[in-house]
């Protein structure tokens, strides 16, 4: 299995605001998430370092055959080769003096084997033995790894130049997979946002995703997941193919970053501690499985690995040590995720001045979950951000949509045998026109506006990375980021130390005392959301099942953190916001509910 240096990850965050962290954060042994979802990005992106490395660059057209595989190839092994670069020049440098070796050895979690054994390096008497000591510190020194990210359902299917469509081997997912397979790199792929079966069975081409000899898994499956089912039913698919999950990635549904995936009003503590109570099932009902397919294929499956069991991490909202502890604690969780902070670190991020500036300025208003997303999925949005902005004004000139220039999330049907994408041009215009001539539509404005909402998050989530190297102006980009409700309580730049010092509960905590519980500010949201729920809601026989359950589900959880409460606080971790959002949400709730009910009598029944 992967060794960490550090007991955190830095998820991905969009396109382009974490597509070079691993060039400026893995050589100090932390991992990270590349999006390899805009291989056309990639490309610009590769050329820009190249040419500052210095390294050999020929450009991968966009005609060319199975290019976007062979971009995202060429794009991490550039990666994986600077990384390799900046870890060596560190390597060499010298102990006892103020540099990046010595950034790298104080960054480390104090509990790690290696800070100790540096602490007692800086005690030792210069002589042989603490040369000794020196070079076996060194030799240790392991980058962290340069993970990517695969949004599973994003899936469109590819046409060649006769408008004829390619074969299911060259659908996106599987060309981001197959340029992942192909590269040098030594990590994971991390699958996100559904269950692919299509992409879940071409893995299996890949002889890196199965152990060799030795044990070794050259390349590792990640999932993210919303629940314990989910885990269990992706992981015996993927077992039974002999393939093994090494993470399982749980994120809140909501109080994330990037698209939210609500749960069925499952609230993340619940969702941890059912993880907690049966994580060995998964090792139990995977393991049978793999062996029994090494077996049929006349493989071997090394000894070494029957004892490995899958990592559980959890990642969303996390705010403090204190709440980490928790995690780590309270609900065994192996590591943690913090994404939306370091978008405020510039040696970790690739965010342009004017977004990061608003970000530093934003409050908890700016930051709200929208309908920005062509996938018709919930996106965590920043008022008045670039893309914003721009897709406002061209709705306002009656210009409305984006000539869809990438066309990654083109999947809608609607008017067109070809799909399109709900946030170009071409399909604002008609949908607009046809709920303008409709006569059975109520309320249109409220119809035309939820059309309009969607932006071109293609283009305008590379933006900002290209806009920071230098490689785009910004009156021609605009920018859009999709940043978690937490980075709300984080208000200034921050040096990569810090953030670090602060995820470990070094020093003083960059966030102020009020700021409310991760587990609080997520049920305030899922009780937003069911709100939102009601409001949309059709009212028939099913819906209404559903809205139950969701109900049923959220008040089992709020019953669970009112629990949790009632447990002694962590260092920083303000517990108390979790009893008092319980009192004042569970209130809400039945309020909402009522006020449901009265609209609708037949409810009664049910």
């Amino acid at each position: 299995m992967q060794e960490y240096a550090h007991s955190f990850h830095i998820p991905v965050m969009g396109t382009g605001h974490s597509v070079d962290t691993p060039i400026r954060v893995a050589p100090f042994g932390i991992s990270s998430v590349i999006s390899i979802v805009d291989d056309l990005l990639l490309e610009k992106i590769r050329k820009y370092y190249c040419e500052i490395f210095e390294l050999p660059y020929k450009n991968i057209p966009r005609s060319a055959q199975d290019g976007r595989a062979n971009r995202i190839t060429e794009y991490l092994n550039t990666v994986q080769e600077i990384v390799t670069l900046k870890m060596d020049k560190i390597r060499q440098q010298p102990f006892f003096q103020d540099n990046d070796k010595k950034k790298y050895f104080e960054m480390l979690p104090d509990f790690h084997s290696l800070k100790e054994a540096y602490h007692y390096l800086l005690s030792m008497n210069p002589g042989p033995e603490r040369e000794q000591l020196e070079n076996e510190l060194t030799k240790k020194m392991l980058p962290g790894p340069i993970d990517v990210n695969i949004m599973a359902k994003v899936d469109r299917v590819t046409y060649d130049s006769n408008e004829q469509p390619l074969s299911s081997e060259f659908t996106d997912a599987n060309s981001a997979l197959r340029g992942f397979a192909k590269s040098k790199l030594h990590s994971s792929v991390i699958f996100s946002a559904g269950f692919n079966p299509n992409l879940y069975n071409y893995i299996t081409q890949f002889r890196d995703f199965y152990r060799d000899k030795s044990g070794d898994l050259k390349k590792q499956i990640v999932l993210k997941v919303s629940d314990f089912r989910s885990a269990l039913i992706q992981g015996k698919y993927l077992a039974k193919k002999g393939l093994e999950i090494s993470e399982f990635r749980i994120e809140s549904g909501l109080n994330c970053g990037g698209h939210a995936f609500p749960s069925d009003g499952h609230l993340l503590p619940t969702i941890l501690e059912e993880f907690k109570e049966k994580k060995a099932q998964l090792k139990k009902q995977f393991t049978p499985l793999i062996m029994k397919f090494y077996e049929e294929m006349g493989w071997e499956y090394p000894e070494s690995a029957i004892e490995e069991t899958p990592l559980v991490t959890v990642q969303g909202g996390i705010g403090n040590h204190g709440e980490a502890q928790r995690l780590h604690n309270d609900f065994q969780m192996d590591r943690t995720g913090w994404g939306s902070p370091f978008l405020l670190v510039p040696e970790a991020t690739c965010v342009d001045d004017t977004t990061r500036n608003q970000i530093k300025e934003a409050g908890v208003k700016d930051l709200y979950v929208s309908g920005a997303s062509p996938l018709g999925v919930p996106f965590n949005n920043l008022r008045r951000s670039g893309s914003e902005v721009w897709t406002r004004m061209k709705a306002e000139k009656g210009k409305p949509g984006s000539k869809c220039p990438k066309g990654f999330l083109q999947s809608n049907t609607e008017f067109t045998e070809k799909p399109i994408c709900t946030a170009s041009m071409e399909y604002q215009l008609l949908k607009i026109d046809q709920i303008k001539n409709s006569s059975d539509i109520e309320n249109k404005p409220k119809m035309i506006n939820k059309v309009l909402a969607k932006t071109c998050l293609c283009d305008h989530l590379g933006n900002g990375a290209l806009i920071s190297l230098g490689i785009r102006k910004e009156t021609k980009s605009p920018q859009a980021i999709c940043p978690s409700p937490n980075v709300a309580w984080f208000d200034r730049t921050y040096s990569l130390k810090e953030m670090v010092n602060h995820i470990y509960g070094r020093g003083k905590s960059l966030v102020p005392s009020k700021r409310p519980h991760m587990f609080a500010k997520e049920m305030v949201m899922y009780v937003d959301y069911f709100k939102k729920m009601l409001g949309e809601s059709s009212n028939d026989d099913k819906e209404i099942k559903k809205l139950k359950r969701f109900k049923t589900n959220l008040e089992r959880g709020m019953d669970f953190c009112a629990d949790l409460a009632t447990r002694k606080a962590y260092d920083g971790e303000n517990i108390r916001s979790i009893s008092d959002t319980v009192i004042l949400q569970r209130d809400r709730l039945q309020k909402i509910w009522a006020k449901f009910e009265n609209k609708i009598p037949a409810l009664q029944a049910y």
